[in-house]
């Protein structure tokens, strides 16, 4: 086949399918995570983001479509729906892509070489630190691979067919590249997600088309559910899952939610439902198995999050007084928001760990907390390049980053600020108060691995520090244990313990009794942190 150009039909076609194509292997691409814990969210959030975009492409009137419309949606779309740092990297290959083709009516071969050159540079430039092995290096390999088919051919489908063949040779070239992928056994899951979009977007240009609007009615019935949170979960059954647990664990979602699925798949269970209460569905879940997937999404990020919470009492920035600095902390787990609440944050958003939160998540806030300068508190590592995001679509008000990764040096970096303080020297000294944090935290394998020179089985205990894994075993607290002996040094004072979701209070003394004899010269306090999927958040400082 000889495909000389592309409009703007076809072009939207490719993303829709790509968009697609992406969803399909979603599942595939979260299992690809180097640690096998059980919320690998990459295929999720890369899904999320450009789903975010599809949906505004495929909403453009036929008599509006043009290049620029389709632009606007794709980029708009992708930045403020980005989740995690793969889907922000990814709006980042769309955002540069689009600002070539923007002014356009068609590309061909050289056009969009020039495109994958500029979507591989607003990426890098996006991420601070860039790392070979990752879907950075695959998008490079792509768009040098279309430079150079450029040059020897104007067929399209001769040159996307060679920029896939590069991608998919720099995907499995990523273990040699990240000694963590290699030991693990894995490929770079967010290079794999770009290689599923760009298939998709070849096949397209092949003539595979897909109802989008068709599919989107369910999605759509779902929106307009009164539940706020659309959650998945797949369970890995302790016992064979039968009829009867079916009826039961269907029956229990029914009286907290709607749009109810459960279904066997494989070797697991499929859960889907829209509800008030994720954590509840958590509790329930896990006496069933162990979950090896959770995704949870805000389906009215607009309306209030947390109505119990006096912080959180749905209010316009109008109607609150004008502050000179606000606060602003994604968290899960009752425990831990009242802990920020404490503090001074003004506003939380849902998320963490198991769901991260869009960019547009981030901007809401932002809209809500009525203050010259805000400080956003990620306390997740795959949450911060989202947080950037925010900081540079907001115009209107100052945004200070603190780049936390956890929890722990969430509440560090509270404690580091004052007001009296300068925005340059409270980002210091907040910065500084949470790098004087150890952190550690418990949960369970997903998968067998090797990792950081352990062997783990799937249903293994993890205990998993700053740097990577420090503690295996079968029981929780022995586990837990094991990884604090690994963080105490000789300067430590004080052992902070976060008790999760589904860990007894009576337990958690018991733990933290464990901690004190073995080490009588140190603090050890113990909070409530509600926090699903993980056992225990502990600090040592």
């Amino acid at each position: 086949m000889d495909i000389k150009s592309i409009d703007k039909v076809v072009l939207r076609r490719m993303f829709l399918v790509g968009a697609k194509e992406l969803e399909s292997k979603k599942e595939l691409i979260n299992e690809l995570n180097v640690f096998p814990v059980p919320d690998g969210d990459t295929g999720t959030n890369m899904t999320l983001t450009i789903m975010s975009a599809a949906k505004e492409v495929a909403s453009i009137p036929d008599e509006e479509l043009s290049f620029k419309t389709l632009c606007k949606a794709i980029s708009s779309g992708s930045l403020r729906g980005a989740r995690g740092n793969s889907g922000v990297i990814l709006s980042q290959l769309f955002r540069g892509f689009t600002k070539i083709i923007k002014p356009l009516e068609e590309i061909d071969t050289n056009i969009l070489a020039d495109a994958c050159v500029k979507a591989t540079e607003t990426a890098y430039k996006a991420v601070m630190v860039p790392k070979e092995g990752t879907i950075l290096t695959v998008a490079k390999a792509m768009s040098d691979e279309a430079v150079e088919v450029a040059k020897t051919t104007d067929n399209l489908v001769v040159m996307i067919e060679s920029i896939l063949k590069a991608g998919q040779e720099a995907l499995e070239h990523t273990p040699e590249l990240l000694p963590v992928l290699k030991e693990a056994g894995v490929v770079d899951s967010g290079g794999q997600g770009l290689v599923a979009v760009v298939t998709g977007c070849y096949d397209a240009l092949l003539g595979k088309e897909v109802d989008f609007f068709e599919e989107e009615e369910e999605e759509k019935k779902e929106e307009e559910s009164k539940f706020t949170y659309a959650s998945d979960y797949k369970i890995l059954p302790f016992v064979d899952f039968n009829a009867v647990d079916e009826k039961t664990l269907t029956t229990f979602l029914d009286t907290i939610g709607d749009s109810v699925k459960v279904e066997k798949q494989g070797d697991g269970v499929c859960v889907h439902v829209q509800t008030n209460d994720p954590g509840a569905v958590l509790t329930k879940l896990i006496s069933f198995g162990n979950l090896t997937q959770v995704s949870i999404e805000n389906k009215k990020p607009q309306d209030t999050i947390h109505v119990e919470s006096p912080v959180l009492v749905e209010k316009t920035e109008e109607d609150l007084p004008k502050k000179e600095n606000g606060f602003i902390s994604v968290s899960v787990g009752d425990g831990i928001k009242s802990i920020f609440e404490s503090l001074g944050v003004d506003y939380i958003i849902e998320g963490g760990q198991t769901m991260n939160p869009s960019t547009e998540d981030m901007l809401l806030a932002i809209a809500k907390v009525n203050a010259d300068t805000i400080y956003i508190l990620p306390n997740n590592k795959n949450i911060i390049l989202a947080a950037n995001q925010a900081r540079d679509l907001t115009k209107d008000k100052t945004i200070v980053v603190v780049p936390s990764k956890n929890v722990p040096q969430g509440i560090a970096a509270m404690i580091s600020f004052s007001p009296e303080n300068s925005t340059e020297e409270n980002l210091e000294a907040m910065t500084e108060g949470m790098t004087a944090v150890k952190t550690g935290q418990v949960t369970y394998s997903v998968r067998d691995t090797n990792i950081d020179g352990h062997e783990i089985h799937q249903g293994d205990i993890m205990g998993i520090g700053d740097q990577g894994i420090l503690a295996v075993g079968q029981d929780v607290d022995d586990t837990a244990l094991k990884m604090v002996q690994a963080m105490v040094d000789e300067n430590s004072e004080l052992v902070s313990v976060y008790f999760g979701l589904d860990v007894r209070e009576e337990t958690a003394n018991e733990f933290v009794k464990k901690i004190a004899e073995e080490f009588p010269n140190l603090d050890v306090e113990i909070n409530y942190g509600g926090q699903p999927i993980y056992y225990y958040m502990i600090s040592v400082e």
